[in-house]
């Protein structure tokens, strides 16, 4: 018989990043008081009750000791790199900042390096790596266009050091299509919303899978955009918008959004998620997983499952 496990796999959490490497999976997280912690685990099933490391704290004050939202940790040459979002209390000071460690594995103190200096200098958040090898690194975020909350938009910039990019910004989305602007929009006047690009990549093919609408509301879901292969990424020509959700609610589980993305040691893909906990539980989240399926080098992620539905465990 098969071995099975259930979601959530983390009963509290959000904004969840998870990847492998040396054949252990680290999630990446923030927790109380801003601070960001790194769990290990050889189990990927096992991500709500992994051995955990908090590997930055915060200054008192200042103007990146407050909100620390969605860290991500990428290894990049020899060093271990957490990009997060913080502010001095003020949301309207959200900017991205990179922490480092040389150690060997992510789980030790992790030093501040910086501000990242994005194009345009607006607020910014949920940024992640795209790395096209000959290509060049490059940045993804989500970000204001000027200094007014009206919008959240998905851009792109090429990068040329751990916290530093060259030449311009390039918008690639902006809430559009009604299930992007759910949410948003209504009397207390709050903005429409694309944020936490990911990158998934198959045989060369590209896409960004990201969220949309207020992701407070049910209706927080997931859309997607694919760059045209061996395009120019920095041109907006070369990406292609779908014009539908491709992961939104069910009658059982409400808002899944702002994911990562895994493969295990089978090299079968995973999507790890956040969703409410409940029916019109707004930032009250958990942490759920699936398996990824693929149409060719497109990635199909069905219908979120239930909680409580069997799943045969990722191999390790």
């Amino acid at each position: 018989m098969k071995e099975t496990f259930t979601n959530p796999v983390v009963a509290f959490g959000a904004d969840p990043w998870v990847i492998r490497y040396k054949d252990e999976y680290w999630y990446c997280h923030a927790g109380r008081g801003s601070t960001v912690w790194v769990d290990r685990t050889k189990h990927l099933q096992n991500l709500g009750t992994a051995k955990a490391h908090k590997v930055y704290t915060p200054p008192e004050a200042g103007p990146f000791s407050k909100e620390l939202w969605a860290p991500e940790l990428h290894r990049i040459g020899n060093q271990w790199v957490i990009y997060v979002a913080a502010d001095d209390g003020d949301n309207f000071n959200h900017r991205m900042i990179a922490l480092v460690s040389d150690n060997e594995l992510p789980t030790g103190t992790f030093r501040f390096a910086g501000k990242v200096e994005l194009p345009g200098d607006a607020w910014a958040i949920d940024m992640t790596i795209l790395d096209l090898g000959p290509q060049g690194r490059f940045a993804l975020w989500s970000g204001w266009e000027g200094r007014q909350n009206v919008a959240q938009h998905i851009y792109i910039a090429k990068m040329s050091g751990t916290t530093t990019c060259t030449g311009p910004r390039v918008k690639l989305s902006s809430p559009e299509f009604p299930w992007e602007t759910a949410g948003s929009g209504g009397k207390d006047k709050l903005p429409t919303i694309n944020e936490g690009p990911q990158v998934l990549q198959k045989n060369g093919h590209l896409h960004v899978i990201y969220s949309a609408a207020g992701s407070w509301c049910d209706e927080y879901c997931l859309g997607r955009i694919t760059l045209t292969k061996g395009a120019d990424p920095m041109t907006l020509g070369s990406w292609a918008k779908h014009s539908e959700p491709v992961f939104r609610k069910t009658d059982k589980v409400f808002g899944p959004g702002h994911c990562s993305f895994v493969d295990d040691a089978n090299g079968q893909t995973w999507i790890v998620y956040h969703s409410a906990r409940s029916k019109g539980s707004g930032w009250n989240r958990q942490v759920s997983m699936q398996p990824v399926i693929w149409n060719g080098n497109t990635p199909v992620f069905g219908a979120p499952l239930a909680p409580g539905t069997p799943l045969e465990i990722p191999a390790n």
